[in-house]
């Protein structure tokens, strides 16, 4: 079993800035790609961005540009930037593990943005 502990969310601004961590409890870490994916109310989960064990990115159209993924292998945690956030940023942002087979999610971690 992997524990995914995200922790930056909050309330900001519109145009302001946000950082998000996902620290998984296990080893193996570098072996796996990681992602953030979102939920706003009443809407669909939905994959913000992914990095692959190699490092690898991609991004969701509407965040290209603004949000930054990256991860750091040795503290096991992956990191999301989000900046110039818009109020349709606003949601619950989830880590993801994807080890094939299973995939792990942390609980998630609200992230609000004002107009």
């Amino acid at each position: 079993q992997v524990q995914l502990v995200e922790s930056g969310g909050g309330l900001v601004q519109a145009g302001g800035s946000l950082r998000l961590s996902c620290t998984a409890s296990r080893s193996a870490f570098s072996l796996f790609a990681m992602g953030w994916y979102r939920q706003a109310p009443g809407k669909q989960l939905d994959l913000v961005a992914r990095i692959s064990s190699t490092s690898t990115t991609n991004y969701a159209d509407s965040v290209k540009g603004r949000f930054t993924i990256s991860r750091d292998n040795a503290k096991n945690t992956v990191y999301l930037q989000m900046n110039s956030l818009k109020p349709e940023d606003t949601a619950v942002y989830y880590c993801n593990q994807d080890r094939g087979i299973v995939n792990y999610w942390g609980q998630g971690t609200q992230v609000t943005v004002s107009s």
